[in-house]
C-alpha cells in the first residue's frame, strides 16, 4: 500500500477547534473523522492513508468507497421513470417528435439554463426535429416564463414548450399558455410548492410528491434524464428503424451536463458526481465547438477540471445573460460551426470583462452601505439605485463571504427592485423567499437552500427585510450557525510534496458536497509577499525547518487576509488552504491557495 509523504495530525476522532477566531472572524474546526475508518479504507482500496482519512471525514463508507473513487453512470444512473412526471413529459416530447409538432425550449439565462437548453436542442436536432430556443432578457423580462413570452411562442407556431431550469412556480404565465392552446412541460429543480402549475407534466425532483431521491440534481441533470427517457420511447416506437435515422450519442452530451452541474453549485455526490466525472472526460475530447472555442478564449492550457468549468468557462457563458445578449451562451453551446463558435466565445469573453468592472463598482457601493448599518443582524440586505441585475448575485456571494452571513443585494429601477441572495450552511434561503412571496411581500421570488432571487416593490422593502431577518435568525438559532472553516487536518510544510497533492486528486471532482481538502499549516512566516493581478496577494512562505512553499490569496489585497500576509511583522501565522499542483513553465511543484489566516495562538 502506498502512503503520501505528508504527515497529517488529526488529533482525536472527535471534531476539535484549531483556531477560535481567524482574521476573517471564522472558527477553524477539524472535520469529524474516525481514524480507524480512514485506515480501513486505505487498506481495503490500496490508497494512501491520507486519502482514506479524508474520505472518512466525508462520510464515505467501505461499501460506497469504490464507486466514490471511480463513479460511473452505469452504477449511478437511475431509471428516469423514477422521477414524478417523467413518463408524461417524455411521452409528450416523443409524440411531438413523431408527429412533427413545433417545439420551443424556454430556458433560464444562467449556465444551468443555457446548458439545459443546449442539451435538449442538440438532442432534438440529432433525432431530426430542430427546436426553437428562447432565453428571456434579464432586464426586460426577468426570470422565468412570462405570459407575453408564452404567447409569442404560440404565435410563432409552437405547439409544445419545454421550460428548463424554471417554471415550477410560474402559475399565471403557464395558465395563460394553456388557455392559448400550448402544451407545457416543466423541467426544473427549484423548490416547489404544494400546488403545481398547469402543464402536461412537471418534472422536478424537488416536487413534494417526488420520491426519486434525486433532489440534488441541477436542471441540466434532469434535462439529460428527460432525453434518456424520450430516446427510449422513440426507440421502442420504431423511430430509428429507417436506415437514415441513428440514435443520438447521449453520452456525448455529458460535457454540457458537467458544466451546468458544476456551475449551479449542487452537491457533487451520487449521480452528480458521476455526471461531472464522465462529463469532464467528454469535455476533454473537444468535440463541442462552443466549448472548444470558449476554452481557447479563456486560455485553458491544461487538462480540463471542475475548476476550469466553474471559474473560467461558466462565468463566460453567464456573461451574456448578465450584461450582454441573454441567449448567447446557449447559442454558443448549440452551434456546430467552429467559426461561429469562436465569434460567440470572443463576444462572451468581452462581456465577461465588462461584467467584472460593473461587479467591482456595485460591490464597492454595497460594502459602503452595509458597513453603515447594524452588523449584528443575522442577514445582510444591501439595496441601491441602478445596480445591474446581472451582477447582484455575484455581489451577494462576495458579501456573504466578507461578513459571514446570508446576504441579499437588491438593485432598484424606479419603484421595483430585483434582488439575489446567497446563503450559508444551515440557512434555507429559498424557503424564506417563497414564504415572503406567499405573505404578499414580493412580486415574485423563489430559489433553493443556498441561493434565491426576488422582485420587490420599493414600499415593501422594510417589511421584507424584517420578515427575512426573522426567518434567517430562526434558522441561525435552530441550527447553531457559526462562521466555520472545516479542515481536514494540520500538515507540516516540509511534507508538502507533489506526490502528496497527487494523492489528494484521487478524490476529485471537488465541489459542493465534496469540498476540496483543506489543511492548516502552523508556525508559518511570510518571507516575501506582493500584490499581483487584480488584488491577489502572492507569498513565499517558510517555517522553522527551513522549508519553503509558494502561496497565493485571491482578491485579498485590502482585506484582512491580505493585510495579515503583507504586514510581515515577524509574527507567526497559521494558514488554512488547499494544495494545488504548480506546473507553470514545466514545473512539478506545489502551491497553497490561502483561504484564511490566523495569528498563532488565536
Amino acid at each position: 500500500m502506498s502512503e503520501a509523504a505528508a504527515p497529517i495530525e488529526t488529533g482525536t476522532p472527535a471534531p476539535g477547534v484549531l483556531v477560535e477566531r481567524s482574521v476573517t472572524g471564522k472558527r477553524w474546526v477539524l472535520r469529524d473523522a474516525d481514524d480507524r475508518a480512514g485506515l480501513a479504507l486505505a487498506q481495503r482500496l490500496d490508497i494512501p492513508e491520507v486519502v482514506g482519512r479524508v474520505m472518512a471525514a466525508r462520510g464515505i463508507g467501505i461499501d460506497d468507497a469504490a464507486a466514490f473513487l471511480e463513479p460511473t453512470l452505469r452504477d449511478a444512473l437511475p431509471d428516469p421513470s423514477d422521477l414524478a412526471g417523467m413518463d408524461e413529459a417524455a411521452g409528450r416530447l416523443a409524440a411531438a417528435v413523431r408527429d412533427g409538432d413545433p417545439i420551443a425550449i424556454f430556458g433560464d439565462y444562467d449556465v444551468d439554463g443555457a446548458t439545459s437548453s443546449a442539451l435538449l436542442a442538440r438532442f432534438l436536432s440529432a433525432v431530426g426535429v430542430p427546436a426553437r430556443v428562447y432565453i428571456p432578457d434579464r432586464l426586460a423580462e426577468g426570470y422565468g416564463p412570462t405570459t407575453p413570452a408564452m404567447l409569442r411562442l404560440k404565435a410563432e407556431g409552437a405547439r409544445l414548450v419545454v421550460t428548463v431550469d424554471c417554471g415550477t412556480t410560474a402559475f399565471e404565465p403557464l395558465d395563460a399558455a394553456a388557455e392559448a392552446g400550448l402544451d407545457i412541460v416543466v423541467v426544473d429543480h427549484h423548490v416547489a410548492e404544494p400546488a403545481l402549475p398547469r402543464a402536461v407534466a412537471v418534472v422536478n425532483p424537488n416536487r413534494l410528491d417526488d420520491t426519486s431521491g434525486q433532489g440534488t440534481l441541477a436542471a441540466v441533470g434532469v434535462s439529460f434524464l428527460l432525453a434518456v427517457a424520450t430516446n427510449r420511447l422513440l426507440r421502442e416506437s420504431g423511430w430509428y428503424a429507417p436506415p437514415d435515422r441513428r440514435e443520438p450519442d447521449l453520452l456525448g452530451l455529458l460535457d454540457l451536463v458537467a458544466l451546468g452541474t458544476v456551475c449551479d453549485v449542487v452537491p457533487l455526490t451520487g449521480l452528480n458526481r458521476a455526471f461531472v466525472n464522465q462529463g469532464l472526460r467528454v469535455m476533454q475530447r473537444r468535440k463541442n465547438p462552443g466549448l472548444v472555442a470558449l476554452s481557447d478564449v479563456a486560455r485553458v492550457d491544461s487538462r480540463l477540471t471542475e475548476y476550469h468549468a466553474g471559474f473560467l468557462l461558466g462565468p463566460r457563458v453567464n456573461a451574456g445573460g448578465r450584461v450582454g445578449e441573454a441567449g448567447l451562451g446557449a447559442r454558443l453551446l448549440m452551434t456546430q460551426d467552429s467559426g461561429e463558435a469562436l465569434e460567440l466565445a470572443q463576444k462572451l469573453d468581452a462581456w465577461n470583462s465588462e461584467r467584472r468592472e460593473i461587479e467591482a463598482q456595485v460591490l464597492e457601493e454595497a460594502i459602503a452601505r452595509v458597513e453603515g448599518e447594524d452588523l449584528s443582524a443575522a442577514l445582510i440586505v444591501a439595496a441601491g439605485e441602478g445596480w445591474h441585475p446581472g451582477v447582484i448575485g455575484i455581489v451577494a456571494g462576495r458579501l456573504k463571504e466578507r461578513f459571514n452571513r446570508p446576504a441579499f443585494v437588491i438593485g432598484f429601477e424606479g419603484d421595483e427592485g430585483k434582488g439575489s441572495g446567497r446563503s450559508v450552511e444551515g440557512v434555507d434561503l429559498g424557503s424564506a423567499v417563497i414564504a415572503a412571496r406567499q405573505a404578499g411581500l414580493l412580486i415574485n421570488g423563489g430559489g433553493h437552500k443556498m441561493a434565491a432571487g426576488l422582485t420587490v416593490a420599493r414600499e415593501k422593502l422594510p417589511a421584507l427585510r424584517a420578515f427575512l431577518e426573522e426567518r434567517v435568525a430562526a434558522d441561525v438559532a435552530r441550527n447553531a450557525v457559526v462562521p466555520t472553516l472545516r479542515l481536514d487536518g494540520r500538515i507540516a510544510m516540509s511534507g508538502v510534496q507533489p506526490d502528496f497533492v497527487e494523492s489528494l486528486e484521487k478524490l476529485a471532482p471537488f465541489g459542493a458536497g465534496n469540498s476540496e481538502p483543506r489543511f492548516a499549516l502552523d508556525g508559518v512566516r511570510v518571507a516575501k509577499a506582493d500584490v499581483v493581478g487584480t488584488g491577489h496577494v502572492r507569498c513565499f512562505l517558510t517555517d522553522s525547518s527551513g522549508a519553503r512553499l509558494k502561496a497565493i490569496a485571491f482578491r485579498a489585497a485590502g482585506e484582512p487576509i491580505g493585510d495579515a500576509l503583507l504586514d510581515r511583522n515577524g509574527l507567526g501565522l497559521s494558514l488554512a488552504g488547499k494544495l494545488r499542483p504548480d506546473t507553470w513553465q514545466g514545473r512539478n511543484d506545489v502551491q497553497l491557495i490561502i483561504d484564511d489566516v490566523a495569528y498563532s495562538g488565536s
